[in-house]
């Protein structure tokens, strides 16, 4: 409730999400928010470290701080992020948004390592933590503001698909762990002598590292290129086989420049024997209107395939059931018979699953396999095969 009343409070427009400036303005409330919550936090909890001389309270707080500068990178992310594409830089700024993620993510390890050693030297040298009731209670009340931020965080995030606010999400729910280890150190302290803050304190810096590790995997992966969202590739493709002649489609490749920012090409299956401008202009206006309506830039290539002849939708039909018993093939494309009299050459490309590894002793097992279960129907035909990975792994 609170989260969407700061939405429509300081968000004009704010449920036209596919306009830039509103996602925009969506990353810098949930950047500003969390630099403000944080620092708070920060100056709260250094200064109960520093009365109760707890070594898991101040690196506690000194997470904080850390997440405080991750929030001001965040907005320098969406702010550079958000530059028009120029001469050198055709497809836009889009993946600033993850450098800036990734930034964050080193500065999180670099606090988990420092406080790795700061937990270490008191568990070997142990001091006295003094436990006082105000003091706790305000980190138990930090435990609630994370909280309210992560679920804060996590709305905005899935409001616009942002991987970096998504991010800052699981690091505040990362936090109310920290900090609920935190105060429970120094209530023990009260009774118990045994350095408990030192092992808490290692406990929080190990989680700290852990949370670097993940949002530098988070990060990297979009940079590295991932597999596209299924639901984007399920929308081109349905939203393709909806246009007169289209009776197929392959090879969608999804290139990612940034959040909602997609370039698309796939191949379209349209019959032979239509006319070149007929199919051309039924391709040009696909290619517009679903660019349109998904937000993305969509390249279609037509394959021209006979839909008319017996013969070939057949053997087509009879090739379509013998990959059936390969669980590692997911489909074929590209169908067409040539030759003359009986003796016949099928060419035609088939997908394999993603998790398969394209050796060059599977590559010739698997055409010799299929050739032969081929043959086997018609003895007279050859199948001239292409293997295809699917770059969608849908």
């Amino acid at each position: 409730m609170v989260s969407q009343l700061l939405v429509k409070r300081f968000i004009k427009d704010s449920e036209n999400i596919e306009n830039e400036k509103v996602r925009n303005s969506y990353g810098f409330l949930g950047s500003i928010i969390g630099i403000v919550v944080n620092a708070i936090l920060f100056g709260v909890k250094l200064a109960v470290g520093i009365v109760s001389g707890s070594i898991s309270v101040t690196a506690d707080a000194f997470n904080n701080l850390s997440d405080t500068t991750s929030s001001i990178i965040t907005m320098l992310g969406f702010k550079l992020a958000s530059k028009p594409a120029d001469e050198e830089h055709p497809f836009g700024h889009g993946r600033i948004e993850y450098l800036s993620g990734l930034i964050v993510s080193f500065m999180v390890l670099l606090v988990g390592f420092e406080f790795v050693k700061s937990s270490y030297s008191r568990i070997i040298n142990p001091t006295p933590v003094k436990f006082e009731i105000i003091p706790f209670i305000l980190i138990v009340l930090s435990v609630f503001t994370k909280v309210w931020l992560s679920r804060f965080n996590k709305y905005i995030g899935k409001t616009i698909n942002s991987s970096a606010l998504q991010a800052s999400s699981m690091d505040a729910l990362g936090d109310v762990f920290t900090s609920s280890c935190v105060a429970l150190s120094l209530l023990l302290s009260k009774w118990i002598a045994f350095p408990i803050d030192g092992y808490i304190g290692m406990l929080v810096s190990l989680f700290i590292l852990y949370s670097g590790y993940s949002l530098i995997k988070d990060t990297l992966d979009p940079l590295l290129g991932t597999a596209p969202d299924s639901d984007l590739v399920e929308k081109i493709t349905s939203s393709l086989l909806s246009y007169e002649y289209i009776t197929g489609t392959h090879d969608l490749i999804i290139h990612n420049y940034g959040p909602n920012k997609f370039i698309a090409t796939v191949h379209a299956e349209v019959p032979q024997d239509i006319s070149i401008v007929k199919i051309h202009d039924v391709i040009d206006r696909a290619e517009k209107e679903i660019s349109e309506k998904l937000n993305v830039v969509l390249v279609v290539h037509m394959d021209p395939i006979n839909t008319n002849d017996e013969e070939v939708n057949y053997a087509k039909s009879e090739v379509e059931s013998i990959i059936t018993k390969y669980s590692m093939i997911k489909s074929l494309h590209d169908f067409r018979m040539v030759g003359e009299g009986d003796t016949k050459n099928l060419i035609f490309d088939i997908v394999v699953c993603y998790t398969q590894k394209l050796t060059d002793q599977f590559i010739e097992e698997i055409k010799s396999s299929l050739n032969k279960d081929i043959k086997n129907i018609h003895p007279h035909y050859n199948a001239i095969i292409t293997i295809d990975r699917d770059f969608a792994n849908n």
